[in-house]
């Protein structure tokens, strides 16, 4: 698997059930429920080469990207761009399983960073991520096309500070839904409901 298969596969609304531990008791409980919102994007797509720019990153050099946003999983107004980043894809060249990735606002610290990324021979994708105080790791991996998993760890100087566990499942969307019960209907049209 390449990042922007993982981009393709990953495109859609996913909601979210996150565990989170923290290890430093001040800081307040993050576990919830939310809905990820994922997006392809090519590599002419102006948010990506203004990452570029501001990464001083050649755009020859990239084979794509994403849009990753946040919400409330209650929440039916449009995403806040406060909860949102562009990832944007540059491969290794000679071996495509393996590449940075430049990000306008990072998940630990909200500055731009560059991660490194390489997928195992199993499709687990592991990303480094190494901030100003902080480093953060994260895998990620499909159980199937509909169900994927997270794992994230911070780490400071003095140990670990963070832990959390994502469980992701598909949202199907309303076309997608009315799709299935027109092949339901079709599928039952011609049989006989049995009486009582």
């Amino acid at each position: 698997m390449t990042m922007m298969d993982f981009f393709r596969k990953s495109e859609g609304v996913w909601f979210t059930q996150r565990t989170v531990h923290n290890f430093d008791t001040a800081a307040a409980d993050e576990s919830g429920e939310s809905n990820v919102i994922v997006d392809v994007l090519s590599t002419d797509d102006p948010r990506i080469l203004d990452v570029c720019q501001q990464q001083n990153v050649d755009p020859a050099l990239v084979s794509g990207g994403c849009s990753f946003m946040w919400q409330d999983n209650l929440d039916d107004t449009v995403p806040n761009e406060n909860y949102a980043a562009i990832l944007v894809d540059v491969p290794n060249p000679s071996n495509p399983r393996t590449g940075k990735f430049l990000r306008n606002r990072g998940y630990v610290e909200g500055i731009p960073v560059i991660g490194i990324y390489h997928f195992a021979d199993d499709g687990v994708l592991t990303i480094e991520t190494e901030y100003e105080t902080n480093q953060g790791q994260e895998r990620c991996w499909f159980i199937n096309d509909h169900f994927r998993v997270r794992v994230m760890t911070v780490q400071m100087i003095n140990g670990v500070k963070q832990m959390a566990y994502c469980s992701e499942r598909r949202c199907i969307s309303h076309s997608a839904l009315e799709e299935m019960l027109e092949h339901n209907r079709l599928r039952f049209s011609g049989v006989g409901v049995l009486s009582p």
